[in-house]
């Protein structure tokens, strides 16, 4: 697996547990990334470093990103 599918792999993951995080729909999640340039921006970029945290850090991280630009659909938040 090349280093650019382990990111995109590593993209999904963060986009369903962020979701599942949240209680919305992936979908959801990744729509509000892209729209903030979030996954070419962040996800991509961070992956080096994310990838070698644990689940509730890169959520959290995630979840940072989101709020930092949309605090209103960060506010969907319910856990």
């Amino acid at each position: 697996m090349s280093k650019d599918q382990r990111a995109t792999e590593f993209a999904v993951f963060c986009i369903e547990n962020t979701a599942k995080r949240m209680g919305i729909n992936p979908r959801d999640v990744f729509l509000e990334l892209k729209r903030t340039d979030g996954i070419e921006h962040f996800l991509y970029p961070s992956y080096p470093t994310l990838h070698t945290q644990g689940k509730e850090y890169i959520i959290d991280e995630v979840l940072e990103y989101i709020h930092r630009h949309n605090p209103d659909f960060a506010a969907k938040r319910t856990a």
